[in-house]
């Protein structure tokens, strides 16, 4: 395997491992936790 390939393949692992647990935090079950700025301050 080339090595420009193998760092490819590796950076795309990472982009897709970092967007999944974005997802998972956003939505997955710590999402309960969160709190949103804007409806603690609406008028």
């Amino acid at each position: 395997m080339e090595p420009a390939l193998a760092l490819s393949i590796s950076i795309a692992a990472v982009v897709i491992a970092l967007t999944g647990y974005a997802i998972y935090t956003a939505f997955g079950p710590t999402s309960t936790d969160l709190r949103d700025p804007f409806e603690e301050h609406e008028d």
